[in-house]
């Protein structure tokens, strides 16, 4: 099992402009708008979208939007400021995914940003049979500590509430296969985490996306929500890689090979 310890957090200089780039994006996506609504359409089933840390259902009110738009059922968490790991947290989304699989009759898509997209992982791995897919935002799994990370300090101040390491879902990369399809979208720009901590390995239905941007603007990247909505739209029981709409083929590039990030 491999572990990413020697990559530092991104720079200063994509830490400090992250508010400007995320605020050119969200002018990005009210300009792309129309062109979202053209998306690829799936079965309007239900999805779950997790916020990152220190966040809440507000941040990802664009990304749930703009999925209702093109008919699935979008659900926040509902369980206030993602603060970390804490066994109300851990319980209450377990809950929720049990609930939302339980009324539609049917597994539920789990989408997460940054922190949101771990906690997305470790769902995969308690409860399976209640997930059609996950889509990660952004989303530094590669490690069991938040290193590469400017977050990493604030995490630590919250780290009195949360459950024993032990106690914690799996969510590293390399401790075996999901049964549920994975789309892990990333950034080179990111600058909170390391880019390479949000890549996963190659294996069956699992795929590492790069889009340009910044990671606080991952919720409503035009570029990231096409291919939300992309995965989405797959029918039940079929997988395929995510090929990019000819006309934005240069916003997609090749994806780096997830060993850069051992």
């Amino acid at each position: 099992m491999k572990h990413v310890t020697h990559i530092g957090a991104p720079s200063r200089a994509l830490l400090f402009t992250e508010p400007t780039r995320a605020a050119v994006e969200f002018g990005t996506f009210l300009a792309a708008a129309p062109l979202l609504r053209r998306a690829p359409h799936g079965d309007g089933h239900t999805v779950l979208v997790l916020p990152g840390f220190l966040a809440d259902d507000r941040s990802t009110l664009v990304l749930r939007n703009t999925l209702g738009s093109l008919g699935y059922h979008s659900y926040g968490w509902g369980l206030g400021r993602n603060v970390g790991p804490t066994a109300e947290i851990l319980e209450g989304m377990r809950s929720l995914l049990t609930r939302l699989a339980d009324s539609s009759g049917a597994p539920v898509s789990v989408v997460g940003w940054s922190l949101g997209g771990m906690f997305a992982r470790g769902l995969g791995h308690e409860l399976p049979q209640h997930i059609r897919q996950i889509v990660t935002l952004g989303s530094p799994f590669r490690s069991d500590a938040p290193i590469g990370s400017h977050a990493a300090r604030s995490f630590e101040r919250f780290a009195h509430l949360h459950v024993p390491h032990s106690e914690l879902p799996d969510i590293d990369a390399d401790r075996g296969q999901l049964d549920v399809p994975v789309t892990a979208v990333y950034t080179k720009g990111d600058g909170v985490v390391a880019w390479q901590t949000c890549l996963q390995d190659d294996g069956v239905r699992r795929e590492n996306v790069e889009v340009p941007g910044s990671h606080c603007g991952l919720g409503h990247n035009p570029a990231a929500l096409w291919v939300v909505a992309d995965r989405l739209a797959q029918p039940t029981g079929e997988w395929a890689p995510f090929a990019p709409p000819p006309v934005a083929r240069h916003l997609y590039p090749t994806p780096a090979p997830a060993s850069l990030a051992a």
